[in-house]
């Protein structure tokens, strides 16, 4: 079964690119292989339209009401030789996405940008690789849970995209962005055939096939967005119901992924209840 989602993501994510790069704009980070110079444009910057300016700051308090959320703004508006970008635009309406990497000479990441949708606050990602956004669907429909700490948890899901692609090695990441093309291309020519010994030598360059390689990026954004709500809803009488929800999913589509939801979901805000 795993093997036959992986084809056909492969199918859909090849079609739909063609000879493109596959999009894998997020990750985490390390203070190690961020920038150490500082200038005057280091931190965060908030370019925000006029006309969005209420939302986002809505949506940002939200994301500041946990400990980890501010642990991790603190990081970033205080790190030198490092500029993260925070902006709005129609383009995802309700989702969200980061890139635009920039590194130094030395290989350490010195920009990047989230770019949120005008509207994450609606909206809930699939759940085969969302399964921490997606679990909350259920507890908005049952206004358990607001718009704002949906946004919040978009919000996070980028941060970790950001800490991930942090501890990537650039010379990876570079290879990675240069040969998903030609592998796509190899994929839709060859009848889909990911046994074909050139895809399995350039997946064994890259670290994986273009969908292994994404769809570990965006769990590792689940997994921060899941640090988040284990701050935001430890105190609420449903956070139990909430992680069982985001463990049903998991075990239904990121089995392989599974250690690293359970290991937040024993940590101290969640210790009363059971991921068994």
């Amino acid at each position: 079964m795993r093997l036959n989602r992986s084809v056909l993501s492969l199918v859909f994510f090849a079609a739909c690119l063609g000879a493109s790069t596959v999009s894998f704009a997020k990750t985490t980070t390390g203070a190690n292989r961020l920038g150490s110079s500082a200038s005057a444009d280091d931190g965060i910057r908030e370019v925000i339209p006029a006309k969005y300016e209420r939302r986002y700051k809505e949506w940002k308090e939200e994301f500041l009401s946990t400990p980890v959320g501010r642990q991790q703004w603190e990081f970033y508006s205080t790190h030198p030789g490092f500029t993260l970008t925070i902006t709005i635009n129609n383009k995802n309406e309700s989702g969200a996405g980061s890139g635009k990497y920039k590194w130094n000479d030395a290989g350490q990441l010195i920009a990047a940008t989230i770019s949120l949708g005008s509207k994450l606050d609606e909206g809930f990602p699939s759940a085969v690789y969302y399964p921490v956004m997606n679990a909350l669907a259920p507890f908005r429909s049952a206004n358990l849970v607001g718009g704002n700490l949906l946004a919040a948890a978009k919000l996070a899901h980028e941060f970790g995209h950001i800490l991930r692609i942090a501890t990537t090695p650039k010379d990876l990441y570079t290879l990675q962005v240069r040969l998903v093309p030609v592998y796509n291309e190899i994929f839709l020519s060859n009848g889909y055939n990911v046994n074909d010994p050139r895809l399995v030598e350039l997946a064994k360059k890259m670290g994986g096939n273009p969908v292994e390689i994404w769809e570990d990026r965006e769990y590792w954004g689940e997994a921060n967005a899941m640090l988040f709500l284990r701050d935001r809803v430890a105190a609420e009488k449903y956070h139990c119901r909430l992680f069982g929800k985001i463990k049903q999913i998991v075990d239904a589509y990121a089995k392989d992924y599974e250690p690293r939801f359970a290991e937040i979901a024993k940590a101290q805000a969640t210790s009363s209840c059971s991921w068994r």
